[in-house]
């Protein structure tokens, strides 16, 4: 399948990969737009994990307030320079991570943050689930280290589907535009707050008011 020079235009402005590289990839891929996309996401993986190794003390703070203003977001994500901390794509990045969390409420970081104290609650209770339907003793803990691989696709912000597009992870996102802006990207901490969590709520006794206030 040939290509053309639009072709290598658009992949570029999907992938944010060079033009050489773009050009390579449509014909390692015979001119298929999404295999070459494909291809330059693996590539890109690649050239973004490189780059995760650097030092990333710059950033910004990005914040999310929920329309009700019921639940709030703060989310400090890193960058290397100050210049890309002023970045409008980097900026809306950050905004957008914190929307993702007042959404997909992740309790961790990252897997390798997971707290073992709740690893081993959560290994406690599938392993507890399953005698329950039966399954054999030996096939118990292969079964729990499925589960917990899983639960963390549920409770740690980078391999959480991103909400505004499930067919990526947060970590594509992330390392999608380190290769898109040359720098290393990280999200290093969040804070969710919802109004009145762990706070005890009122018990309004509507009975109770009325007789107080009739004697």
């Amino acid at each position: 399948m040939s290509f053309t020079a639009n072709d290598v235009k658009d992949l570029r402005e999907k992938t944010g990969a060079g033009m050489m590289d773009c050009k390579k990839a449509l014909v390692e891929c015979k001119g298929n737009m999404d295999d070459a996309v494909d291809y330059l996401r693996k590539k890109g993986l690649a050239a973004a994990q490189k780059k995760q190794g650097r030092i990333a003390a710059e950033g910004i703070i990005g914040s999310y307030i929920h329309m009700n203003s019921k639940i709030g977001v703060i989310v400090e994500v890193n960058c290397e320079t100050d210049f890309v901390a002023k970045n409008p794509e980097f900026q809306n990045f950050a905004h957008d991570v914190a929307m993702h969390i007042a959404a997909a409420d992740p309790k961790f970081v990252r897997d390798d943050e997971m707290d073992a104290n709740f690893k081993n609650k959560e290994a406690e209770i599938y392993a507890a689930q399953l005698k329950e339907q039966g399954k054999p003793d030996k096939m118990i803990p292969k079964i729990v280290e499925g589960k917990l691989s899983k639960l963390a696709e549920e409770v740690c912000l980078y391999n959480q589907k991103f909400v505004k597009n499930p067919d990526k992870t947060v970590n594509d996102l992330i390392n999608e535009l380190t290769l898109k802006i040359g720098e290393k990207i990280s999200v290093r901490r969040f804070y969710k707050f919802v109004v009145g969590e762990g706070m005890k709520k009122r018990e309004d006794n509507l009975a109770a008011e009325i007789a107080a206030m009739t004697k």
